[in-house]
């Protein structure tokens, strides 16, 4: 077995995880909240990237660091698109909160929609070319055939993300109010909880690391499609249910598990079916394990 070869693919796998693992958080967020399903959830990631490019392209005819530049513009993709985050919920959401489930999916397809030709039809159907303003890491240079700075940059991220997601929900008031919020919202009212700033603060929460996926990643790639949500909305939702939908570690797990298998199929076997491995193993998951990896079986209440 070539090592280089195999440690390429496995950083190259994690790369991808932590990417689909910074989407997946805000669907099994908002399902464990309130047991919906954001379809329109890839599309913020989508245009959190797309944010980042038009002020970074505007800041680069300045003469600011190019650090400086990646910093600003990642910062106001962010803030961007937590706002849509919260916008969609109020609009599109919050008014179907007691209707029948599948009206609040199809309103989520519709957003899916309506943001994906927004976006088409305000920038270009072509991919653009997203500038790397980041410069190359020295401590790196020991590991530069497996690892680089954008990689290294990417896991970084997600693990500061993911440990300050976990103080968040644990040691927080916020945090407490999501969990009681997500366990019976009627009850959490009883008890003084502001049931409706939870699931907006969800939903920003959720947008905004959406957001910073989607500049990490294409900073990465080097190019970007109004497109580029869908898909990667889509394994990023496998990747939630392969975990336990509405588990926060299981998202986690779930993407890395969704990221490694990826890299390796296409390493080892053929690029051909990259997209159809998150299926195969989803499938799979859900005929021996239906609640997922770390997902728990829920009771009916009657």
């Amino acid at each position: 077995m070539n090592l280089e070869y195999f440690f390429s693919l496995f950083l190259g796998g994690m790369t991808r995880g932590s990417i689909y693992a910074l989407i997946a958080l805000g669907y099994t967020m908002v399902y464990g909240i309130i047991k919906l399903i954001n379809f329109a959830h890839g599309e913020i990631y989508m245009i959190g990237a797309f944010t980042a490019l038009i002020i970074g392209g505007a800041l680069s005819l300045t003469s600011m660091n190019p650090v400086a530049i990646f910093i600003i513009a990642a910062i106001v993709a962010i803030v961007y698109s937590a706002a849509y985050g919260y916008t969609i919920e109020k609009i599109a959401y919050k008014p179907l909160r007691n209707a029948p489930r599948l009206s609040a999916l199809i309103s989520a397809i519709g957003v899916s929609i309506f943001l994906q030709n927004y976006v088409l039809l305000s920038q270009t159907s072509d991919f653009l070319p997203f500038p790397n303003l980041l410069p190359e890491f020295g401590f790196l240079k020991p590991v530069e055939n497996f690892l680089s700075t954008t990689q290294f940059l990417i896991l970084l991220s997600t693990a500061v993300v993911m440990i300050l997601l976990t103080i968040l929900i644990k040691f927080t008031k916020m945090g407490k109010a999501m969990r009681a919020t997500a366990q019976d919202q009627q009850m959490a009212q009883l008890v003084g909880i502001n049931v409706n700033r939870v699931i907006s603060m969800t939903f920003i929460i959720g947008s905004a690391t959406a957001a910073l996926g989607g500049v990490l990643i294409t900073t990465h790639i080097g190019q970007i499609n109004f497109y580029i949500g869908f898909i990667a909305g889509i394994k990023a939702f496998v990747a939630a249910v392969l975990g336990g939908i509405g588990s926060i570690p299981g998202a986690v797990l779930g993407s890395f598990v969704l990221g490694l298998t990826e890299s390796f199929g296409t390493g080892y076997i053929s690029s051909d079916y990259e997209d159809a491995f998150a299926f195969i193993i989803l499938i799979l998951i859900l005929i021996f394990k239906p609640s997922g990896l770390l997902g728990r079986k829920e009771n009916e209440k009657v």
